[in-house]
């Protein structure tokens, strides 16, 4: 293991070449921030991105479409380490009066990619550094990853297409915002960290009519509700109790009438659990309640499971020396445990592919400033998270380097 003297040196040349570059990543992040682009539509995004990385003197390559991969190469023989960060945006209309306002209508920066990529760029510049100066222990593989929030989700076409090979990395690490936490503080959580989800498509079919005569009909209204309410016995009497598991329908359209009763009813929802054999066993149960239950009424249900992202799952001994590094970096004050969390990441498809540890980058001002939540059309952050992203990023990166070659 490394030396507390040397692990001192090495965060203190990381936190000045951070500081150095702070303005810069900024900029970046105020520049995407105003150009925000949308799931695997993020063209000009991309070539912003890779501009940047060839001023590094860096050999960015295209990968799942609009998405990215460069090398800052260390010593042959040496491990590998990866890093995220997802660059699309949200169908959102801004509500923020900044100078960094999005200038794409109803498109925004609504979940912090903006902040990732520029927090990504800006420890590409260390690594560089570090390298000029013969101090990167290994490689680090950069990736600028599209689609994050619309299915199949970016991370699993990147992995198809081999960005985890040659060179194969010992961990990769991804870094959100999370304005529950104050800029200066991270949060994790090693294990099951966030959900698996799944969507739910049902369409139950009946026959309409007038409402003065409902003998004469089959009301899939009527039915619809049955199985709304009879689907919570999955999670209330078939999970495990012990495992967390959600089933919530937000959307009901009937399109009938006060008098007349429609021919069916649609109905849109989501699954969301912690367990993947438990999460296939939900899906078998759901299927049959839904088309039984119809059945036994009259009516049909057909439903559709749109299969999303996996569960996220923090390996416990990646996680543990993240923390570790994380204090080394922050203090140990400034680095706090989470709970799981039930929202879903394509960053999961990482977590089942390699030794995985996604953290949460605390945004929000200590005066309480920007604690909108993301996906809100007033999410910001203190851009103080930016003087602490870049860094933070690049020395867990070395550190996790010394750790995978056993110093």
């Amino acid at each position: 293991m490394q030396s507390d003297q040397s692990d001192k040196s090495v965060v203190q040349t990381i936190q000045r070449l951070a500081a150095a570059h702070a303005a810069d990543t900024v900029a970046v992040r105020r520049h995407l921030h105003a150009h925000p682009e949308l799931s695997f539509e993020e063209t000009a995004t991309a070539a912003y991105v890779a501009a940047e990385l060839r001023k590094l003197g860096l050999n960015p390559q295209p990968v799942a479409g609009t998405g990215l991969v460069a090398l800052v190469e260390g010593p042959a023989g040496a491990p590998t380490v990866a890093l995220r960060a997802d660059m699309d945006a949200l169908p959102i209309q801004e509500l923020n009066e900044v100078d960094y306002k999005s200038q794409n209508p109803g498109v925004m920066h609504a979940c912090g990619h903006d902040v990732h990529t520029a927090s990504l760029l800006g420890a590409a510049r260390i690594f560089v550094a570090l390298k000029d100066a013969g101090q990167l222990p290994g490689t680090v593989k950069l990736l600028f990853q599209p689609g994050e929030e619309r299915l199949p989700g970016g991370a699993s076409l990147m992995i198809e297409e081999g960005v985890l090979e040659n060179p194969a990395p010992g961990s990769v690490l991804g870094q959100h915002v999370f304005p529950q936490l104050p800029a200066g503080k991270i949060g994790l959580r090693p294990g099951r960290y966030m959900a698996s989800t799944d969507e739910l498509y049902l369409t139950i079919k009946g026959k309409g009519g007038h409402g003065a005569m409902p003998e004469q009909n089959l009301d899939p209204v009527l039915v619809a509700a049955h199985i709304i309410v009879a689907a919570q016995q999955i999670v209330s009497r078939r999970a495990n109790p012990k495992l967390p598991s959600v089933l919530s329908f937000g959307k009901v359209i009937a399109n009938g009438a006060t008098n007349v009763i429609p021919n069916e009813v649609y109905i849109e929802g989501t699954f969301r659990t912690l367990n993947e054999e438990w999460r296939n066993e939900a899906h078998q149960h759901l299927r049959q309640l839904c088309e039984g239950l119809a059945a036994s009424m009259g009516a049909v249900c057909e439903l559709e499971i749109r299969r999303g992202y996996p569960y996220l799952e923090n390996e416990p001994a990646l996680t543990a020396r993240t923390r570790t590094a994380a204090e080394a970096y922050l203090g140990p004050e400034n680095v706090v445990e989470l709970d799981q969390w039930m929202a879903a990441e394509d960053f999961a498809y990482f977590s089942q592919a390699a030794p995985a540890c996604f953290y949460r980058l605390g945004t929000r001002a200590p005066d309480g400033r920007f604690a909108a939540s993301v996906h809100t059309p007033t999410f910001d952050i203190d851009e103080k998270a930016l003087a602490v992203g870049p860094g933070l990023m690049a020395w867990l990166a070395v550190r996790e380097l010394q750790a995978l070659a056993g110093q």
